[in-house]
């Protein structure tokens, strides 16, 4: 440690930010202060210390400070010092994700809904945040069975002729025909945004005096159509309503058991509850629930990525900070920011309700682990392995007769799914079909960038495949000279059906294994994560290289004509299997130009 007397000297009485260094020149901890003098000299008086800072001060050898204008500068900066290098001894937040939104769009007359997700730029009405995505297209689907707003994209919506499967199933009010009025459908939205205002009884009073206006007029089918509106509204009402008053707040619920710590956010806008998520944070030993509470609160709502910041956030007790957090939430957010505690009535059910769902979270997560545990035991003994393998690596690959080759790799420990550490990998350069080829690519892709980067090697990899992909990955590993990794080929019985699996290791006869045992459990699931991971990053890939279709790159075919082009023919498809002739009967479209896109599309010279 640099001579600290001396350091101390020279430490300012300023506010700021201080990181504390290892001896190999890592950032252990980031913290801040209001006088950075008494905050740093408090580390090295002669005063009994907890166990997390004597374990602190040992590892400390240099330490570095930024003086801040204020305390609020100092939370800021001390946020994201610790998001860019996630200090050992700060308590870390692991879920970064941002949160999704709704999207009512303004800019075509008949606006769309839509999921978002990431920093609001389309211009637009923006509802949220919701806790996951299954929460916002939960709720795009009720404005869809209440409202019938369209989710289609503006380039979908202005090719159709007829109306759409959305439509038929009642679920579209199939305005891309022209079946609902410019002003009529407006209405709707008008509707909707009310509805995700929580404006329910505002909605309900206009509907309701619509329809009998409608009756009035004898416009029976009208207002049997307001009336069903109305009882869906109500339904979803009694269903999501939850305050007397239109709340608008965050509820943190907390749980600790067995050295995991669960929070649990719970979130409220407009008097309904729109969901609740859980987050596991990275804590030191010996962190108390207040100091853990705090650093959730910075790292969660001074992150870019949430976009909204509540006017209020309900504790169960008070926090250290209190009022510098209030302070610098309410900067950040541009309005007032209440941090309460000792909370009664609704605003306590709310808490309990987190607490709860906090203390299911963590039930459930030890029992994963205790499964994940015992499945890893018993592939150990399957494979007669000296140690419980730490790490498995799958490989699968996904693609459509050969179009849009992706392989998948998903990583797995004994806690479960590592999914920050799952890879997918373009194929290029190899035979379409040839599933061999793309194996050994992706292979070679992969442990080629671990070693270079020194990385963790896995203690295992399965192989979706028979010998010949397993032959496949053996030729890789030792092309890297890497001999420390078990491969096992996962080949499919004759029929395809689970518990039919046959397992392949070098030099060994195949194994046939019970359809009951954990280990073929395990592999079955690490297996099948891998193919789902490998046929979403294929779909998109394909959808992608389907909806960016050779019409862009021919000279002469702009957006218009593009567009003049799937509105008659009705797809890219269809365009793909036009003659000349029919290309050319497309307004706007010349003999010439239609013979270069025939030619663009077939590869041919006409």
């Amino acid at each position: 440690m640099q001579d600290i007397k001396d350091f101390l000297k020279t430490t300012p009485n300023n506010p700021g930010v201080y990181q504390m260094f290892a001896k190999d020149g890592t950032v252990i901890y980031v913290g801040k202060a209001k006088n950075l003098k008494k905050r740093l000299s408090s580390y090295f008086n002669s005063q009994q210390k907890d166990l997390k800072t004597q374990a602190l001060i040992k590892h400390v050898t240099s330490i570095d400070t930024t003086i801040t204008r204020n305390e609020n500068e100092a939370l800021l900066l001390e946020c994201n010092l610790i998001k860019k290098h996630k200090p050992r001894y700060n308590i870390l937040l692991r879920d970064d994700k941002s949160y999704p939104y709704i999207l009512i769009t303004n800019e075509h007359p008949y606006p769309r809904i839509d999921f978002y997700r990431g920093v609001p730029k389309k211009n637009g009405l923006y509802f949220g945040p919701y806790p996951n995505s299954i929460a916002v297209r939960e709720t795009i689907h009720l404005i869809q069975k209440v409202f019938q707003l369209r989710t289609c994209h503006d380039g979908f919506f202005s090719s159709r002729t007829r109306p759409c499967l959305q439509h038929q199933i009642g679920l579209c009010s199939g305005s891309c025909t022209g079946l609902i009025s410019e002003e009529e459908y407006k209405q709707n939205v008008r509707h909707a945004i009310l509805f995700l205002q929580g404006k329910n009884e505002e909605i309900l009073r206009e509907l309701t005096k619509q329809m009998e206006e409608a009756s009035g007029h004898l416009q029976f089918e009208l207002a049997a159509t307001l009336r069903d509106q109305i009882t869906k509204i109500r339904e979803i009402r009694e269903r999501q309503y939850v305050s007397g008053t239109h709340g608008d707040a965050d509820i943190i619920g907390f749980y600790a058991a067995e050295n995991i710590i669960c929070i649990q956010l719970l979130i409220i806008r407009h008097g309904r509850i729109l969901g609740s998520r859980s987050y596991f944070p990275s804590v030191p030993a010996d962190s108390l629930q207040d100091e853990i509470i705090a650093a959730f609160i910075t790292q969660h709502y001074l992150n870019q990525q949430v976009h909204e910041i509540p006017k209020e956030i309900i504790l169960k007790s008070s926090i250290a900070d209190r009022s510098l957090l209030m302070s610098t939430l309410s900067e950040h957010a541009h309005h007032h920011v209440t941090i309460s505690h000792s909370v009664r009535g609704e605003r306590n059910k709310w808490l309990e309700m987190a607490t709860a769902n906090a203390k299911q979270s963590v039930a459930s997560l030890l029992s994963n682990k205790a499964n994940s545990k015992e499945r890893f035991v018993a592939l150990q003994k399957l494979l007669n392995l000296e140690k419980l393998p730490s790490r498995i690596e799958c490989f699968d690959i996904s693609h459509t007769m050969g179009e849009a080759t992706v392989a998948s790799c998903v990583v797995f420990t004994s806690a479960g799914a590592a999914k920050s550490d799952y890879r997918r990998f373009n194929i290029t350069d190899v035979t379409g079909g040839d599933d061999i080829g793309a194996m050994r690519q992706a292979i070679l892709r992969r442990y080629k960038r671990l070693q270079a980067n020194e990385e963790k090697l896995p203690s295992i990899v399965l192989i979706d495949g028979g010998m010949a992909q397993l032959h496949a990955a053996q030729s890789v590993l030792a092309e890297l000279n890497i001999t420390n990794i078990l491969l096992v080929g996962v080949a499919k019985g004759v029929t395809r059906k689970a518990g039919l699996e046959t397992l392949y290791i070098e030099n060994n006869p195949p194994i046939h294994v019970d359809s009951d045992s954990l280990a073929l459990h395990l592999i079955q699931q690490i297996r099948d994560e891998a193919h789902r991971f490998a046929i979403t990053g294929h779909r998109q890939r394909r959808d992608k290289i389907r909806r960016t279709s050779t019409l862009e790159d021919i000279p002469g075919i702009g957006v218009k004509k593009r567009r003049e082009l799937l509105r008659y023919f009705g797809g890219i498809q269809a365009i793909n299997r036009a003659s000349l002739d029919e290309l050319a009967k497309v307004p706007g479209i010349s003999l010439a130009l239609a013979q270069k896109i025939f030619e663009a599309i077939h590869n041919v010279v006409v």
